[in-house]
């Protein structure tokens, strides 16, 4: 049977970030700021939907490939690329909605599919869906398919749970967050953890961007009415602080004696 490959064997490390506490607080808030700051750079900086987009992806393009470049996780590569992911998941998802007319009941379930698939070819090339063994380039590429993919289905459903089923901003942020905490209980109850992962990942979205949403929408439509660009500053603000706190950490680390 052959050997998972190892950092000795490829020159790499695991390009992803242990799953601390920090680690959810940061993708809880980028799948916010992802929600905000498109609506921010095509409404309120004037941007419009096209020209955004292609910004977007643009940026993105570049952060992924220099954190392709990467051979181990370096934390302010990581997250730029996974707050540019959740940008552009939101502008997938809202360009098959607002642009083509594609019910949220079929883009929901397409992303779904989409998503199953990428999962079993993954799991039939590399025989593990662990995020703790991202050293090699075909499970990073894997990797990165499924988080842009999780953004947009998360988009998908959280719209359709707030907006078409009715749900609310409060109430979606209220039952998101259950499901992530049921998923939690799951896990420490002896659930399997990787499955446990990808499911606590795919609702984090919905949750950030149904906080998105209560947090910037008008109080007329349910809102708290902070505004898309107060919203997006802060919580890059707070995303930028423990990104810097982790870098730092990173590079202590990496200057010790005897680190790897």
């Amino acid at each position: 049977m052959n050997k998972l490959p190892t950092s000795s064997a490829t020159g790499w490390l695991n390009k992803v970030p242990e799953l601390a506490l920090s680690f959810w607080v940061i993708k809880i808030l980028s799948t916010t700021v992802g929600e905000t700051g498109a609506d921010f750079l095509a409404v309120n900086a004037g941007l419009g939907q096209g020209l955004t987009r292609t910004v977007m992806a643009a940026l993105l393009a570049s952060a992924l490939f220099l954190q392709l470049c990467t051979r181990r996780y370096t934390p302010w590569t990581y997250w730029l690329t996974v707050v540019l992911v959740s940008v552009v998941g939101t502008q997938i998802t809202d360009l098959l909605t607002d642009g083509l007319g594609v019910s949220l009941y079929l883009s929901t379930a397409a992303f779904a599919v989409t998503l199953a698939a990428i999962f079993y070819v993954w799991y039939r090339i590399e025989h593990t869906l662990s995020v703790h063994d991202i050293v090699t380039r075909s499970r990073e590429l894997f990797y990165w398919a499924a988080i842009l993919c999780t953004f947009a289905l998360g988009t998908a459903a959280g719209d359709l749970a707030t907006e078409a089923l009715g749900l609310g901003f409060s109430w979606g942020v209220l039952a998101f967050g259950a499901l992530i905490g049921i998923t939690y209980a799951g896990w420490r109850m002896g659930a399997n953890a990787v499955l446990s992962f990808w499911i606590a990942y795919i609702l984090t979205r919905p949750f950030g961007a149904a906080l998105g949403d209560l947090l910037t929408q008008a109080k007329t439509y349910g809102g708290l009415g902070m505004g898309a660009m107060w919203t997006s500053a802060l919580f890059l603000a707070v995303i930028v602080m423990l990104v810097a706190v982790a870098q730092v950490g990173k590079n202590v680390h990496r200057s010790a004696p005897f680190a790897e």
